[in-house]
């Protein structure tokens, strides 16, 4: 192989020292590749391709090396299908009702396996972002002089104990016994 003075030379960094493709003389190629990028998916593997003396120790212009045997510098690749987007919930918030039943809400939120918001996550599978909850009511505090009783003129305290108004106020003190505990 006399006669040969520059050929590509291939690396994932400029101080990788494979010598490929020498025009007279062949040489064996171990190419360097950096990973596939990204990590999943259809991607590519990316190196350095640089024109080099013979014995390596010069570097010229890609110019000097003949095109026709210049190596690729990246090529495809895929490291496998990426996880599908999923749905992510945030905390419950605060329950809506001081006392009694209310509402509380959360973040639903449908993201890509790198975190990036989608469009592709099934509905059939969506998580609630709303739900019911019930915050305890805390009964008032009665002095030992006041009796806690219903005022005799309301005959209505049934229906604000089945229509959960115990929790507002008036009606805890005008029916304060069947609001007892409720």
């Amino acid at each position: 192989g006399k006669g040969v003075l520059r050929a590509w030379s291939v690396g994932t960094t400029t101080t990788d020292k494979a010598l490929v493709a020498a025009v007279v003389c062949p040489q064996t190629v171990q190419e360097n590749y950096s990973e596939c990028t990204p990590k999943c998916g259809p991607g590519f593997k990316h190196r350095i391709v640089l024109c080099k003396s013979s014995d390596l120790a010069k570097t010229f212009p890609a110019a000097q090396c003949p095109e026709e045997s210049k190596p690729p510098v990246r090529i495809r690749c895929s490291l496998g299908r990426c996880p599908p987007p999923r749905w992510v919930t945030g905390d419950w918030g605060q329950c809506s009702a001081q006392c009694g039943l209310g509402q509380q809400m959360r973040t639903v939120q449908c993201l890509s396996y790198t975190g990036q918001a989608s469009s592709d996550c099934p509905e059939t599978v969506r998580p609630p972002s709303m739900q019911q909850c019930e915050s305890k009511c805390d009964s008032t505090p009665i002095s030992n002089t006041e009796e806690c009783k219903d005022v005799n003129k309301v005959a209505y305290c049934p229906l604000v104990l089945k229509f959960k108004f115990c929790s507002r106020a008036y009606f805890r003190q005008m029916c304060c016994k069947t609001c007892q505990g409720h």
